[in-house]
């Protein structure tokens, strides 16, 4: 995985500086998703590593596929990702676009996972205490996994932050098994 973000970064951030010049952020993030969700499928994955479709084919294929939801510079951009062989990457070119986004924002995204069903209040009070630690506007999204059995782990970014019973209760197996 770390080496499909070292790909996938210079990309990313190539794309972010243009959509910020443009002051079209919010346009690119929904080409990015609709070309990655493109690019993701089973069809295109098969395309790509299949030596009798030329890359100019396969550009061309994706582009008609994207049809007019894609700028000229969009479509630029899948042309040179299927020429380097990098559109494999289009979905963490993606993601590192939106923290990007979310950064220059002053935003960040959490993912907050709870055994049961959280109130909007109980959200609400998380997402003030995570604004605070974060610096920054919290946007939240809530899943429940009931395997952690009470408690919740939020993810931000690469952070996790795990005050779950399940999560409590690995950490004292490990310990006794040293």
């Amino acid at each position: 995985m770390a080496e499909t973000v070292t790909i996938a970064r210079p990309y990313a951030e190539a794309v972010f500086e243009l959509a910020k010049q443009q002051k079209a952020l919010p346009k690119w993030s929904e080409m990015l998703a609709y070309a990655a969700a493109v690019a993701s499928t089973r069809e295109i994955r098969d395309l790509d590593g299949n030596p009798r479709i030329t890359p100019r084919q396969l550009a061309d294929l994706l582009i008609g596929v994207c049809g007019e939801r894609l700028t000229g510079e969009a479509r630029n951009l899948l042309q040179v990702l299927v020429q380097n062989r990098r559109i494999s990457v289009l979905p963490e070119i993606r993601d590192l676009f939106e923290r990007l986004k979310e950064e220059d924002e002053g935003q960040v995204e959490a993912t907050i996972t709870s055994a049961m069903s959280l109130s909007d209040g109980q959200v609400k009070e998380l997402c003030a205490k995570l604004e605070v630690k974060y610096r920054r506007k919290v946007l939240a999204k809530v899943v429940v996994d009931r395997s952690l059995i009470g408690g919740v782990k939020v993810q931000v970014g690469d952070e996790v932050i795990d005050g779950s019973i399940r999560g409590r209760l690995d950490a004292m197996a490990q310990t006794l098994v040293r």
